[in-house]
């Protein structure tokens, strides 16, 4: 029966003179999200509305799932629209309405009618008292409840009627894109497709780097990657996948330095090498799955080391979670399951049985000094080398 969607947002809605733009993006991603789902739809901005009428035959369910992953969308109405054929044929479509979705009609209600078009002959307050009037007399046993209804009736009188009262939850946010863009750090663990989808949450277009390490890490491993930014991409939109052959950097930092600090010297240069192409493709930060104290890389000392060599602010939006915290997350946004897959990242397999919980960043420098004679050329081949996937959903 339903032909429509309402689309609520939030935030958007305190966002004064620029809030067009903010609407604009939200559009512009619900027609992307809405690409893959069977039918047409028109997709529409009115009165400080955004409407999704749907010009063909589609799947409810389908469309509802794409919905909600739409960040920027609070709310997803499914609407009945008429034409305004006078009040009686109103209220015959919403005793109709009542009748298909709740049939039982056996509950409280509470008409809320909005008037957009003000030369409708009856003003809000009146429209609330006559439906609510007519819904009595065709369901008896239905009461009226202003305080805490069942039922939230809305009528939105505009250029044609809407009726709805059912209202879905979306992800929420900002629209992907309005945030500028970012460089994710994507490993094949739970916690750096969270922090990807949770950046990309207020508004950040995300491309991510992926440090390979073959033999030591498997085809599957890297294939374990893509299919975790694909998954992430059902929110974002398409991620630019850099793939970086790590393997030559990791030997030669397990050769020339301590092996208690190879976690935090790989961790510097895997931060080196995505600021550098962060900064070719013009992302304004990197992203990284970083929880304070969840492992030895972690620490607050070890966070001040990695940070050091970056130019770019590091945004870590998990900082502050704890593991279950960022399990619920990925179980919710369908990260988990391939994230726990038993295929090895290039971190795990070169860890030291002792990691340096409290680097000192002078020592640090100075023991990174081994590597002088050929670090620069290996990393230069790093990135000369490096392979670009496109991940969509």
């Amino acid at each position: 029966m339903f032909t429509s969607f309402l689309i609520k947002y939030a935030e958007i809605g305190i966002k004064g003179k620029n809030r067009y733009l903010f609407e604009d993006a939200l559009v512009r991603q619900i027609k992307y999200a809405l690409k893959k789902c069977e039918g047409e739809f028109l997709v529409h901005k009115t009165q400080g509305r955004i409407f999704v009428d749907a010009e063909s035959g589609f799947d409810y369910d389908e469309v509802v799932a794409h919905l909600q992953r739409v960040f920027g969308i609070s709310g997803i109405c499914p609407v009945v629209h008429v034409q305004d054929e006078g009040f009686e044929k109103l209220c015959e479509t919403v005793i109709d309405y009542i009748a298909k979705v709740y049939p039982d009609c056996n509950q409280t209600f509470k008409v809320a009618a909005r008037r957009a078009r003000k030369n409708y002959p009856k003003d809000s307050m009146t429209i609330n008292m006559d439906m609510g009037e007519a819904i009595l007399k065709a369901y008896p046993n239905m009461k009226v409840d202003v305080h805490h209804p069942d039922i939230m009736l809305n009528i939105e009188i505009r250029e044609e009627i809407y009726i709805y009262s059912v209202i879905l939850p979306g992800p929420g946010g900002m629209p992907v894109g309005t945030g500028g863009k970012g460089m994710l750090l994507l490993s094949g663990g739970i916690d750096s497709p969270v922090a990807g989808y949770m950046i990309a949450k207020r508004g950040v277009k995300i491309d991510a780097v992926y440090f390979h390490a073959p033999p030591y890490t498997s085809e599957r491993a890297k294939q374990k990657v893509v299919d975790l930014a694909k998954i992430v991409a059902r929110y974002t939109g398409p991620i630019y996948l850099h793939v970086i052959n790590f393997t030559d950097i990791q030997l030669y930092i397990y050769e020339k330095c301590p092996h208690e600090e190879l976690t935090i010297i790989m961790r510097r240069y895997m931060m080196r090498i995505a600021e550098q192409i962060a900064k070719e493709t013009e992302c304004l930060g990197l992203i990284t799955g970083e929880s304070i104290g969840q492992v030895a890389s972690q620490t607050m000392n070890s966070l001040i080391a990695t940070n050091e060599v970056c130019e770019l602010p590091v945004y870590r939006p998990l900082i502050g979670f704890d593991k279950q915290e960022i399990v619920e997350v990925s179980e919710k946004i369908g990260t988990y399951e391939t994230s726990i897959l038993p295929y090895e990242d290039c971190c795990t397999i070169f860890v030291a049985k002792h990691p340096v919980t409290k680097p000192n960043v002078k020592v640090i420098r100075r023991h990174e000094h081994n590597l002088d004679e050929k670090i620069d050329e290996l990393v230069k081949t790093a990135l000369e080398t490096k392979e670009l996937i496109i991940a969509e959903a």
